[in-house]
């Protein structure tokens, strides 16, 4: 039981730099254009690379969980993806959060406790 929550903690982690990532990579798309030197602009983001590297990374280990792992307990694991999300948005963007958000995240947290047990 505890291999499946730690592997599935970890895709999460893998998922929300993922997205944390692709956040990064498209604040510094200025604008949207069918053009070579735009899509070589685009290929050099290496915030987009890193964001697919993560998201693909974070798809093989779940492929890998699902194999190996009962689905009722991987799956609810996977809401722990908005608790580090919620971190990301105060620490990486400076986003201030509201205290419902953190009662939201404290249920997160008390729901994959009991799944886990």
């Amino acid at each position: 039981m505890l291999k499946v929550i730690i592997l599935t903690i970890f895709q999460c982690i893998l998922l929300a730099s993922g997205q944390v990532c692709f956040k990064l990579a498209v604040e510094k798309i200025t604008k949207f254009e069918f053009s070579l030197p735009y899509f070589f602009h685009i290929c050099t983001n290496w915030w987009l690379l890193a964001s697919g590297i993560c998201m693909i990374s974070a798809t093989f280990l779940w492929g890998f969980i699902l194999k190996h792992f009962e689905f009722s307990v991987a799956y609810p694991v996977t809401a722990f993806a908005y608790v580090f999300g919620m971190f990301a948005a105060i620490f990486i963007f400076h986003e201030t959060v509201s205290f419902s958000r953190w009662i939201g995240v404290g249920l997160i947290i008390l729901g994959v406790f009991f799944i886990a047990k």
